[in-house]
């Protein structure tokens, strides 16, 4: 389960934000997802819970939103969103298969803290 690294990480870039800022307390934390960043929510939010137990961030609040994938097709230039989870992505505009350029869907990153 990498979400528990994944988590730990997270907690140490917020620990340092506190810090930085001089906050005491975290109330919410907001993480965006890409859809092909093999992030499973729920794993994530669990290991969240369970290391910010008896800690300074405690009954923090987790949000977490995902980022949908986004294609430019190689030959033709269109971006596109595939249908579905499916690997096969055929370009809508000309049909091509293969090579498309990932705009979007990778991302992992805070998008802010909620802090006092």
């Amino acid at each position: 389960m990498h979400e528990l690294s994944i988590a730990q990480s997270l907690l140490a870039i917020i620990e340092d934000e506190m810090t930085k800022h001089g906050k005491e307390k975290l109330l919410t934390v907001k993480v965006r997802h890409g859809r092909l960043s093999a992030i499973v929510p729920e794993a994530l939010e669990t290991a969240f819970e369970v290391l910010t137990v008896d800690s300074r961030l405690a009954g923090s609040k987790l949000e977490m939103e995902e980022t949908p994938v986004v294609l430019r097709c190689r030959a033709c230039g269109r971006e596109f969103s595939p249908e579905g989870d499916s690997a096969f992505a055929p370009c809508p505009g000309c049909g091509e298969e293969l090579g498309h350029t990932v705009l979007s869907g990778r991302e992992l990153y805070i998008e802010y803290l909620e802090l006092e």
